[in-house]
């Protein structure tokens, strides 16, 4: 998630547990939506609808506190 925000990403992890929880929460929610997608886990295409925007919702959430951690540097 976010790759060209590596660095932000580390030290917000490392800085605010609540960006951190959000990262974790989305990730977990990637890779189930990865093992649906690949048939290793079997959800409805409603739960795998709510999981994909549950993940989007916490993306846009994390981007926002990216950008205004980039902000607070500059």
């Amino acid at each position: 998630m976010l790759a060209e925000y590596r660095d932000e990403i580390s030290a917000l992890k490392q800085s605010n547990a609540h960006f951190a929880k959000i990262f974790e929460k989305h990730n977990e929610l990637d890779q189930q939506a990865t093992d649906a997608d690949e048939g290793r886990l079997h959800l409805s295409d409603m739960e795998l609808e709510t999981i994909k925007k549950e993940k989007l919702l916490l993306k846009d959430e994390a981007l926002k506190m990216i950008l205004e951690y980039r902000k607070s540097q500059s």
